[in-house]
């Protein structure tokens, strides 16, 4: 199979679909290789690093598109590229369609085969593409949010971890999936007083047991979060709900509860955001305020690490990109089920039900 790796041109995404081992990989198997030219400078990796590794270098986006069978990247194509994608091509990525009408339409239009990172799902019913970038996401938001939270970002001027004879600062993380129990971790670690909020006990149980005694877990719903919000300085959104549009757990009346300055990371803005008034924003303008309240949502956080990014993400995502180019999409999907949950839209079909769900449309045939 021809793959092609184009270089990312989302704002201030640095990350490339697949490092030159990677490449070596599908090279050694017998695949062909097209990398944009200058398509992993960002992560560290050079067009020199992926030659060696057998690929060949492309001087534009659109040669890659056009010569290859499948694209692996990291960020959901935008507007730009919609017209590069054509009808049988596969597309290997983070999606996040529940949370873009445009982009789904424009997916549905060109007839490709979109296969989404976030919704390949194992036995376990974990997400084995998304942990990696969760993980990443969940460790900065602390490192974000305790940034922001500094006066002259306008923030409170708490310092997460206290000094002796000063309280700690106090962060709430609402949702104990990957991305809070990283979070949770990150900023009990820095000494910071810690709530995490879930609805399922049995992860909260969890948290009990590994979080040191400073991390203190509670059931999540409206009560309770209200309270909350008035007294902690970081909050941490990371609800996820597979392949939906995040729920909006903080709603704007909310804001007015808290204290100016307090600082809300939503690492849940990929789908949707978990805050009513979440709004996407770059690395390049990463935050904004409203009612005193600082919002930090940059869509695509782990492309500031990138060297770290790129290299977790292709550890997860070469085993079934191989699967991919060695048997195909239909035969791949059919051997693997984790795989064929990662399928969202088939020659202009959408086949992932919580995405009809999420634009109230009629439910197709499904793969």
């Amino acid at each position: 199979m021809i793959v092609g790796v184009p270089k990312e041109i989302k704002n201030n995404e640095s990350r490339v679909g697949m490092t030159p081992a990677g490449v070596y990989e599908l090279v050694k198997n017998g695949h062909t290789v097209y990398v944009q030219s200058e398509a992993g400078a960002g992560s560290g990796f050079f067009n020199q690093d992926y030659q060696q590794a057998g690929a060949t270098i492309l001087d534009t986006i659109g040669q890659v598109y056009a010569m290859s069978e499948m694209i692996v990247k990291v960020k959901e194509p935008i507007a730009e590229e919609y017209g590069l994608v054509r009808k049988g091509q596969i597309i290997f990525t983070y999606f996040h369609f529940a949370s873009s009408e445009p982009l789904t339409k424009a997916m549905i239009d060109s007839r490709s085969v979109c296969i989404a990172y976030e919704t390949v799902e194992d036995e376990e019913g974990t997400l084995p593409l998304l942990t990696p970038m969760s993980e990443v996401a969940g460790r900065m938001a602390i490192q974000q949010g305790a940034k922001y939270l500094e006066k002259p970002a306008k923030g409170r001027g708490v310092l997460l971890g206290g000094v002796p004879g000063v309280t700690p600062g106090k962060v709430l993380v609402i949702g104990a999936g990957v991305v809070g129990i990283q979070a949770a971790k990150m900023a009990a670690g820095l000494g910071a007083h810690v709530t995490i909020m879930d609805v399922n006990m049995k992860r909260l149980r969890y948290v009990n047991d590994v979080m040191p005694p400073h991390v203190v877990t509670e059931f999540s719903n409206e009560f309770n979060i209200r309270k909350h919000i008035k007294t902690h300085d970081l909050i941490v959104g990371g609800v996820l709900l597979k392949g939906k549009k995040a729920p909006n757990l903080i709603t704007r009346d909310m804001l007015k509860e808290m204290r100016p300055g307090t600082v809300i990371v939503d690492v849940a803005v990929d789908q949707g955001g978990c805050v009513e008034t979440t709004k996407a924003t770059t690395h390049e303008n990463p935050t904004y305020i409203i009612d005193d309240v600082v919002h930090y949502c940059v869509a695509n956080m782990p492309g500031a690490v990138p060297y770290t990014s790129t290299v977790a993400l292709t550890n997860v995502t070469l085993p079934y990109v191989l699967k991919l180019a060695n048997n195909g999409w239909e035969a791949a999907c059919r051997m693997d089920k984790s795989l064929e949950k990662g399928l969202n839209i088939v020659d202009g079909d959408v086949v992932y039900k919580e995405i009809i769900e999420a634009f109230s449309w009629k439910e197709p045939v499904l793969f």
